[in-house]
């Protein structure tokens, strides 16, 4: 049971981080282009007006995908309550590389929407 909290745990970090960090780009971006925090891409960073719409955009779809991740993480976490180790760790660390794969996904309609919008 402990292992399985564990895995729950850890299997929530990157939805949690995804809700956090998107509604952070979309209220409080980073006023300033900075190599430090932010949506740094050479597209985002060719002018503010760039900057701001990438954050924006970007925060957008990071908060509402965190939101389904986090849904679907707690669903197949209740799934495979009380099963047995290997069954816990194989779930969890599947679920783990399909979160990354969605944490990464939404920079490919950011950049068409910033090739879109500022060519």
């Amino acid at each position: 049971m402990y292992f399985w909290l564990f895995m729950l745990v850890m299997n929530l970090l990157i939805p949690v981080t995804m809700i956090v960090a998107g509604s952070l780009f979309m209220h409080k971006p980073p006023k300033n282009i900075n190599n430090v925090y932010g949506y740094r891409t050479s597209r985002s960073t060719r002018s503010i007006e760039a900057w701001r719409f990438a954050h924006l955009y970007f925060g957008r779809i990071w908060y509402r995908w965190g939101l389904v991740l986090l849904l679907v993480s707690v669903l197949v976490m209740l799934i495979i309550v009380g099963r047995d180790i290997e069954t816990v760790g194989a779930a969890g660390g599947i679920l783990c590389m399909l979160q990354c794969l969605v944490m990464i996904l939404p920079i490919i309609p950011t950049e068409r929407a910033l090739k879109r919008k500022f060519g």
